[in-house]
């Protein structure tokens, strides 16, 4: 097909699709707003169907800009030289702005972009694997580019979608909040989900065997596709558990341990999970540690995962993981860890910025248990003793209270309201 017509085609296809579309301004929006007058290449990864290219959208909505999505198969392998002449004839001469979907998918793009930005075009790229696009931008943009990640809707965003205004300070409002959590922590946080309603067992199960299939197995050419399929539904299925590489190979009768690397590196590229190092003032402690392990959504686990019943810790873990990543997303000062000692003693989110520990957290769903209580109490003390930190904190799913122990204030606060803080909080 000739590249005009094609890109005719995929301009329409746009344009119909945005009418169609209830646009939601997303926080990504709010806190990249120095985006909009940069002449840097604006760069928008994150999970597949997230709403990357409606931020982009969101960021371009009021002027004239060029389209092309490489989704399309019969773009990968494109001229480069073809494209800017048919921007040229669709679009005109004076066109300044260009936005390109899944750029990925083009071999030696950042060549490409890197000539485009040479003749001060304004660029907006996507894309969905974080390595291919990481790689390149720091070969060969680097000092060119802003990078703005984004994952599926917050607790806080789910609620202005579905127009939330109760007061949760009275009774009918704070029933009514954890009415609408649950169904967060059940659904889950993608777009389609929220803003379209489609049923959350078919579309989610659908878009994680395109992500595996289309996105990993084939673009590694994976040769042992059955059990590449077994660890990837197994790491989906065991959020806030930790991981060993060793294990793994024996687990799934892998002959390599790099072949087990690289099968974990490609579901964390793409987005699909997270992992999280055990805190250590030493980086060759940190890079050896034993990896926690998180998915990207909630709906995800609880839709597409093998477990025979719902591990609600694992899962209230994971959403307290995701929140991080959201603010380390707009923050890049922040990291995030794990926290254990010689006893085997666990804090589950260690908090730390500009070298400082900022914060502990346990994510404690049964806190009515008294010995699990003790239990989260006891690590997060000693941990707190050991890092030098004051600020302790214990997620739950319904218990609020501040407690004094051992002369160290903890916090207990439920899941829901947490996720409704500011973002500085």
């Amino acid at each position: 097909m000739e590249l005009t017509l094609l890109l005719k085609d995929q301009k329409n296809e746009l344009e119909e699709w945005f009418k169609k579309k209830k646009i939601v301004e997303r926080e990504a929006y709010k806190y990249s707003q120095k985006v909009i007058k940069s002449k840097l290449i604006k760069v928008i990864t994150g999970v597949r169907r997230c709403g990357k290219s409606i931020l982009a959208y969101s960021f371009l909505k009021d002027q004239r800009f060029a389209y092309m999505n490489f989704d399309d198969e019969r773009l990968s392998e494109c001229d480069t030289n073809d494209i800017l002449s048919s921007f040229y004839e669709i679009y005109g001469k004076d066109i300044k702005n260009l936005f390109f979907d899944e750029i990925q998918n083009l071999d030696k793009w950042e060549l490409f972009v890197n000539r485009l930005k040479r003749l001060d075009f304004n660029i907006y790229i996507t894309g969905s694997n974080s390595k291919l696009l990481s790689k390149e931008l720091a070969t060969h943009l680097t000092g060119r580019h802003l990078a703005i990640e984004l994952f599926p809707f917050s607790f806080r965003e789910y609620l202005k979608v579905a127009d939330f205004k109760e007061d949760v300070g009275t009774t009918i409002g704070k029933g009514s909040i954890k009415k609408e959590f649950n169904k967060y922590l059940l659904n889950g946080g993608f777009p389609e989900i929220i803003v379209e309603e489609e049923d959350p067992k078919i579309y989610l199960r659908g878009l994680y065997g395109r992500i595996v299939e289309r996105d990993i197995i084939n673009r590694y050419d994976i040769a042992y596709k059955k059990t590449f399929r077994e660890i990837a539904i197994t790491l989906l299925s065991n959020p806030g558990k930790k991981i060993s590489y060793n294990k793994m190979k024996n687990q799934f009768n892998i002959k390599s341990e790099h072949t087990v690397k690289n099968y974990v590196s490609y579901l964390e590229e793409a987005y699909l999970i997270f992992l999280l190092n055990r805190f250590s003032y030493k980086p060759i402690e940190i890079e050896k540690s034993e990896k926690k392990i998180y998915a990207i959504d909630s709906g995800m686990i609880n839709n597409v995962s093998v477990k025979s019943s719902q591990d609600y810790g694992g899962i209230y873990e994971n959403l307290v993981a995701l929140e991080f990543l959201r603010k380390r997303s707009f923050n890049f000062n922040l990291e995030i860890y794990y926290w254990k000692d010689i006893q085997h003693r666990e804090v589950d989110f260690v908090i730390r910025e500009r070298l400082k520990v900022k914060q502990l957290i346990q994510v404690c769903y049964d806190v009515e248990n008294s010995e699990t209580k003790k239990r989260e109490i006891k690590a997060l003390i000693k941990a707190g003793n050991e890092l030098k930190c004051d600020s302790l904190l214990i997620v739950t799913k319904d218990y609020e209270n501040n407690e004094r122990i051992e002369n160290k204030e903890i916090k207990f606060i439920p899941l829901w309201k947490w996720l409704l803080l500011d973002k500085n909080e």
